[in-house]
């Protein structure tokens, strides 16, 4: 499935959600989807800078493809990222630095979110895309790290 199907889904998953607590219950029970990472794993090198909660994504390359793995400690939070890895795990880097995650602002995400969850989940995004061009980085320069 494309990232832009994946984002299609969540849509339409989030359409027959027409009110925002429910939404955000749905959006807490994905976070409950996602396995905790380890604690050796939750350290300031994997902690995202302008998040209102702690939030730590580790990125690993196998096979071409970036996957993503991700936790906070904070439940809705929590189930953002789960978006986030749902749309951008295991996808290629060029497909992750081309992909428009238009979906965010379709589920009307943005404009429910606090300003400084909202910088949180742009943070986020963004800390994916740099692992992303980090990797196609490392398969340019022939595996080896720039």
């Amino acid at each position: 499935m494309s990232i832009n199907e994946t984002q299609d889904e969540i849509i339409e998953e989030f359409e027959g959600l027409t009110d925002w607590m429910d939404r955000y219950a749905y959006i807490i029970e994905l976070g409950g989807t996602l396995p905790p990472l380890p604690e050796s794993e939750k350290t300031p090198e994997n902690l995202i800078e302008g998040c209102q909660s702690r939030v730590w994504i580790v990125a690993e390359e196998k096979d071409g493809k970036v996957i993503f793995r991700a936790d906070s400690d904070a439940l809705i939070v929590k189930g953002i990222v789960a978006l986030l890895l749902r749309v951008l795990s295991d996808r290629t880097p060029d497909e992750i630095l081309g992909a428009d995650l238009y979906f965010i602002d379709s589920i009307g995400l943005k404009e429910h979110l606090s300003p400084t969850r909202s910088n949180g989940l742009v943070s986020m995004v963004k800390q994916m895309r740099l692992y992303a061009a980090a990797f196609r980085a490392i398969d340019q320069a022939g595996g080896k790290p720039a």
